[in-house]
């Protein structure tokens, strides 16, 4: 179910990466086209409108200036005409007011040309302006918007095509939604809640008839496996208010029920928390019981990843002994020790909850324990269905030189800090005893200064794979060897992220070191 709510949430992401990609980003680069165009457009209008304003006052500054010359003309006029007429004039006088007449009546020609120039300017610019410049200003602002519209129409268009593209994903998590929700079984979810919070107490026994007529004391009684005890003093015998169960009324008032003896609410003491103790003493039983196996597990696993580190450090370490061009052998003691401090933790711990396991199991009532437990868990998902008793064949088998057991699938590590080796977790299924892993007198151990560390000649490594060398390659560092192109070489050690691949020659002439990684061509084995 949630694989598939997972999945239909992705597709909504789809939608909207698509949407903000081939819809939303060609919207903003739409928008700002027609911004600048239209900036552009009302830019060019307003040039044109400013032109033909221009030109009208160009226009009215010449008739003001036409009728100006043509008023002066005019008077320029009758004064020579009274000065000629006047006979106490002189001739030189009449001849001024002559000469004056005629600039004026040049000037007030001159000013009507410049009229007659600036009206057929603005009439033509005018004509422009209206017929030709601003129904094309217009027209563009038309096709503009005429644009947009088809560019929107396009958008719902292609928005709509987006989901409907993932609609047949959709339809296909929401069928698997209802297949999922099909395969509902309420039987098997209310076992596994039952599973959950069963605690492994033992019912109680029926409460023993309290004879007082044969003198004595009455007998408190205790409800196994709770520590609630029934006061019985005579008739009126009811049980003591500070034992009463949490969510049942009370001698004096009545509770807030919170569930079935705090189960199923959210109190601090509900049987699901694992609490903050080590040994988990605060759970019932069975809870109990779980929780171990699962530390268990946990801290063998651990114990594995340690241990195959620790023998690729040895191995690291001798072949360093044998061919010291290749790294400083004491460089790995530090390494060795906390290595060796950490397995020697992991040991006692697990001695800790084997003795704790081995106390739970003892105090669980067979009825708490169901047959089909037993094979519940088999470690990550290997499908085995071994029980208690075969465990300490897998985990803690003895070998006579005291030697800690190794998996067959375990791989080595070529420095400590490659802890993350896949090794195989050992089962729920498999029963711890209290036996514990001796790394003591191993041969890993540094404690023990009479077994030296291994030697490892430089044919003890067995090769990895084969591969081609793609180019010719010189030696020119300590540790890589020379290759030609073409030739065939062995992969002693894979590529650990810097680059090199330790490789050997084939023999007869047999040598061993480091090339680069890109040089060569990898064969799958």
């Amino acid at each position: 179910m949630l694989c598939e709510v997972n999945d239909l949430a992705g597709q909504h992401e789809v939608i909207a990466e698509n949407l903000q990609s081939d819809v939303i980003r060609e919207i903003n680069y739409l928008v700002k086209d027609i911004k600048e165009e239209r900036k552009k457009l009302l830019q060019d209008s307003a040039k044109y409108v400013a032109m033909i304003n221009n030109q009208v006052a160009s226009l009215e500054r010449s008739r003001k200036n036409y009728e100006k010359a043509f008023k002066e003309a005019e008077r320029a006029l009758d004064n020579f005409q009274r000065a000629d007429a006047d006979l106490n004039l002189s001739r030189a006088e009449v001849e001024k007011q002559r000469m004056n007449m005629a600039i004026k009546n040049q000037h007030c020609e001159e000013s009507k040309n410049e009229y007659a120039n600036q009206l057929q300017k603005t009439n033509e610019l005018q004509s422009q302006h209206y017929k030709a410049l601003m129904p094309e200003v217009f027209r563009q602002l038309q096709e503009l918007d005429e644009k947009r519209i088809r560019n929107v129409r396009h958008f719902m268009a292609h928005s709509a095509d987006v989901e409907r593209n993932v609609f047949p994903i959709i339809n296909k998590c929401l069928d698997g939604i209802i297949n999922a929700a099909n395969q509902v079984n309420e039987k098997q979810d209310t076992i596994l809640v039952i599973e959950r919070y069963k605690s492994g107490f033992e019912p109680p026994g029926d409460f023993p008839f309290d004879d007082l007529s044969r003198g004595g004391e009455s007998t408190p009684l205790v409800l196994p496996g709770s520590g609630n005890t029934y006061v019985s003093s005579g008739v009126g015998a009811h049980r003591s208010e500070s034992m009463t169960v949490k969510g049942t009324m009370s001698a004096g008032k009545l509770k807030k029920r919170v569930g079935l003896f705090a189960i199923f609410s959210s109190n601090k003491n509900n049987l699901s928390s694992s609490g903050d103790k080590d040994d988990y003493s605060e759970l019932p039983p069975n809870q109990r019981r779980k929780k171990i196996l699962q530390k268990l597990d946990e801290m063998q696993a651990k114990l594995h990843q340690e241990i195959a580190a620790k023998d690729g450090l040895m191995k690291m370490k001798g072949v360093y002994e044998s061919n010291p061009a290749l790294g400083d052998p004491m460089s790995t003691e530090g390494q060795l020790n906390e290595c060796s401090q950490r397995i020697d933790k992991l040991n006692s711990d697990i001695a800790k909850y084997q003795g704790l396991l081995q106390e739970v199991e003892c105090n669980v009532s067979p009825a708490g324990i169901r047959k089909h437990e037993l094979t519940e868990h088999n470690g990550i998902g290997n499908g085995s269905t071994n029980n208690l008793s075969n465990h300490n064949n897998r985990v803690n088998t003895s070998i006579p030189d005291g030697r800690a057991p190794l998996g067959e699938d375990e791989s080595l590590s070529r420095s400590a800090s490659d802890s993350s080796v896949s090794i195989p977790a050992v089962g729920l299924s498999n029963r711890y005893s209290g036996e514990t892993v001796s790394l003591g007198a191993s041969r890993n151990s540094l404690a023990n200064d009479e077994d030296p560390p291994p030697y490892y000649d430089i044919h003890d490594l067995p090769p990895l794979g084969t591969c081609t060398a793609l180019y010719a390659f010189e030696a020119t560092s300590e540790g890589s060897i020379p290759m030609f192109d073409g030739e065939q070489l062995l992969i002693i050690e894979q590529d650990q992220g810097d680059g090199w691949t330790r490789v050997r020659r084939q023999p007869p002439n047999v040598e061993e070191g480091f090339v680069p990684t890109s040089y060569i061509s990898i064969h799958s084995s």
